[in-house]
């Protein structure tokens, strides 16, 4: 345990100096990617290679503060201000020396100006001068008290948006966007080149928004309807029709527009079941995680999961997982008759090794610490191909999916975007409360569907 005992104005005189070495871990380069503040957030790829990750030398501004703050003076100190020059950039591995040397002293304030460096061997990555009201007692604290900060170590959604880069825009019906978050979100999407969207609702109230939010609608085609549900079925028919590839909800209930898209003889319904999968970015996990069912199959029968489980295991592949591992979650590990979530997982599992259901690696029943920690899996003695690298959770109904996909939102901090396939098209159902990152990512997963399907239609299906 580290101890840090500051040193108060009185005691420091002109001349004093202090330096540090410290070698860059991964944690160390993430940190800096997440706090620099000139990276764009979805240009930031914390699962490249150790020595690719590369960011800005501002970040090593953090290594003189961090000797101001702990060292000298130390607990108790205040950084006024700084004048800093930068130049270069970091990755894993480079071994910084920084250095600090107090300059001048201002007893009026207890002000003490410091030289500061930063270095990599000969190489000057951050010099200048920061003022200091530094401590007139003395403070010593241990690091015990330093809250564990949990870093994003899979920034699986920046991935799933550089992948859409250079592709043409997916032509997708916006259905009802009769609010700002409707229309914005889908909009930003069309800035970045996602999507080619088309704005299906009253053409008043998508007006009358967009003025209110000084937005330019000139460049989109518009669809007028009378109402929501109207918005819904119009949608639906371009789909049937082939004028659009997806489909977005907007300002609409749920209901409204899946009512639609399953409507026996004008919907979107294939022999495939309709379902939902959540695509979650964990901060704490070091891959994407497919949740599914979370929104659409309340209480699904093991028939109704092979359809599940098919349309989560071709969205991995989409996602570039080539052979996703699926987890079927239950409460316990073993197959117990009058639990029907365990029998329907050992059903599923032998339809996998009869090729009933294919391009994954299935196994469960599994707990949901046996299916994301391999600790866990050890620790009771699970041997398992799927176990503590589950790749898709399939859950044993709605109410469970629900569940797990929003406590991982709010306790785990994980961002989940959403998607709607086993239809003609795909459709991205969103939320009131979902960020711009959130509906930007779900997005950014439609529009890889979509793609996939123009390359090989047999993708779509049937």
């Amino acid at each position: 345990m580290d101890s840090y005992t500051n040193q108060t104005y009185d005691e420091i005189p002109v001349g004093a100096t202090l330096s540090l070495s410290r070698r860059l871990s991964r944690a160390d380069v993430e940190a800096l990617a997440l706090v620099s503040g000139d990276i764009d957030p979805y240009d930031v790829d914390l699962d490249a290679p150790p020595r690719e990750m590369v960011v800005e030398a501002v970040g090593a501004e953090a290594l003189v503060s961090g000797l101001l703050n702990r060292r000298l003076p130390g607990p108790g100190t205040n950084i006024l201000a700084q004048n800093l020059q930068f130049s270069g950039s970091l990755t894993v591995g480079d071994e910084l020396v920084g250095t600090v040397t107090a300059l001048e002293k201002h007893s009026a304030d207890h002000r003490i100006v410091f030289d500061c460096q930063v270095r990599r061997g000969d190489e000057v990555l951050v010099s200048g001068t920061i003022t200091v009201a530094a401590p007139t007692e003395r403070i010593r604290y241990t690091d015990i008290s330093t809250p564990e900060v949990i870093l994003r170590r899979n920034d699986g959604f920046a991935r799933l948006l550089r992948r859409c880069q250079g592709a043409p825009p997916v032509v997708c019906a916006i259905v009802h966007p009769c609010d700002r978050d409707s229309l914005l979100g889908p909009l930003e999407a069309a800035k970045r080149g996602l999507i080619d969207p088309v704005l299906v609702g009253p053409e008043h109230r998508i007006r009358a928004v967009a003025q209110a939010e000084g937005v330019d609608l000139s460049p989109y085609r518009i669809v007028s309807t009378e109402h929501s549900h109207a918005a819904a079925e119009r949608a639906v028919a371009m789909a049937r029709a082939g004028e659009v590839e997806s489909l977005m909800k907007g300002s609409l209930h749920t209901d409204e527009i899946m009512g639609a898209v399953v409507a026996s003889t004008t919907g979107l319904r294939t022999a495939r079941r309709v379902s939902h999968v959540f695509v979650m970015d964990v901060p704490a996990y070091p891959r994407l995680l497919l949740v599914t069912d979370a929104a659409i199959n309340i209480a699904p029968t093991a028939k109704d999961k092979v359809d599940i489980v098919q349309n989560a295991i071709e969205l991995a592949q989409v996602l570039g997982i080539d052979l996703p591992r699926v987890a079927i979650l239950a409460a316990v590990e073993t197959v117990n008759p009058i639990m029907q979530a365990t029998v329907d997982a050992a059903i599923l599992c032998k339809m996998a090794d009869r090729g009933q259901i294919t391009g994954g690696i299935l196994d469960g029943p599994l707990a949901f610490d046996n299916a994301i920690s391999e600790e866990a899996a050890r620790t009771k003695k699970i041997v398992s191909p799927v176990a503590g690298r589950a790749d898709i959770l399939l859950l044993p109904d709605l109410e469970a999916g629900n569940m797990v996909a929003k406590q991982l939102q709010y306790l785990a901090g994980a961002d989940g975007a959403g998607i709607v396939l086993g239809a003609r098209v795909p459709i991205v159902l969103t939320s009131r409360a979902d960020s711009v990152r959130t509906r930007l990512a779900s997005t950014a997963v439609m529009a890889l569907v979509a793609q996939a399907r123009r390359r090989e239609p047999s993708l779509t299906p049937r």
